[in-house]
């Protein structure tokens, strides 16, 4: 069982010829309602690649929070962990111009009011893995941290968005997965521009926070470092790019799908890198996230 523990927006996104100046009204060219959420996304992620997943995260008591518990639901999610409360579900409101070029308002809604006091032990249970993300508030991110440490799972922080990391209970996190963006600032620097710099900046996440670190180099593919100092590096796949929202999401949560049925490092940031490289062939975070079938077919190529 993977738990995961996490966001879940609506996104509304509107497709514009340019982005609005102050005061000004834009007619849009295009409108789509889509399901997000960083946690939503990675939980969507490794079910459809067969892992049982529960969910953990909010939803208002709105419309849209009926929606994203159906979808999740019908993912075959288990989302009794979703707790509804009062006001709006987190929302995303995302304008797309015509050289593909975004702005975005998040609206944390029910996202914002997860804290520590839940019971997160009972939903730890039968957890093999934990996979948590830094949309949601950080003492609900640490109780579900400290709940999966104690349940004995593998634990996966994929610390995305960028936050600085002294607020979080590091020392409960077996696995630290970033981006390159990421990895650089959570050291302060600048983003690598070579594979051998970025995997500098991973030994030294490493010995900073005393975790494995896993880093994503978009079309590189990936490395990684463990705890005793093996590491490696996995080649990206060719693929045909129509949108990269997702990849990141798709990458964690098949990861977690591997290594919670007993891959290895290796051969699990191999399924997720393939993963991956399938989900940028549709526009949406979740429209191209691949099944087994589909990954199995592009591994055996």
């Amino acid at each position: 069982m993977i738990v995961v523990a996490g966001s879940a927006n609506i996104d509304l996104v509107a497709q514009v010829s340019h982005h609005l100046e102050p005061g000004e009204t834009l007619i849009a060219s295009g409108y789509a309602v889509h399901q997000g959420g960083k946690g939503a996304n990675q939980a969507v992620a490794a079910a459809r690649l067969g892992a049982p997943v529960r969910f953990i995260g909010a939803a208002g008591d709105d419309d849209f929070g009926d929606r994203i518990v159906a979808d999740l639901a019908a993912e075959g999610i288990d989302a009794d962990g979703v707790q509804r409360f009062r006001g709006s579900s987190g929302l995303a409101l995302i304008t797309v111009d015509d050289g593909g070029e975004n702005q975005i308002v998040v609206v944390p809604g029910a996202n914002g009011q997860l804290d520590a006091s839940r019971d997160l032990a009972g939903a730890m249970g039968g957890a093999t893995a934990l996979l948590v993300q830094l949309e949601t508030p950080p003492a609900f991110v640490n109780a579900a941290l400290a709940a999966g440490r104690a349940a004995g799972a593998e634990v996966i922080l994929n610390a995305a968005p960028a936050s600085p990391l002294k607020a979080f209970d590091t020392a409960a996190v077996d696995w630290l997965m970033v981006n390159t963006g990421e990895a650089a600032f959570l050291l302060g620097e600048t983003e690598g521009k070579t594979r051998n710099q970025t995997a500098d900046q991973a030994e030294r996440l490493a010995a900073q926070y005393d975790v494995g670190v896993i880093v994503t180099l978009g079309a590189d593919g990936a490395l990684w470092i463990a705890r005793d100092g093996s590491q490696g590096h996995v080649p990206g796949r060719e693929c045909t790019v129509v949108d990269t929202t997702g990849a990141g999401d798709t990458f964690a949560g098949a990861f977690a799908a591997a290594r919670a049925e007993g891959q290895s490092v290796e051969d699990a940031i191999r399924m997720a890198g393939v993963a991956a490289s399938l989900s940028v062939g549709a526009a949406g975070a979740r429209a191209g996230m691949p099944d087994r079938a589909a990954v199995r077919a592009a591994m055996n190529d």
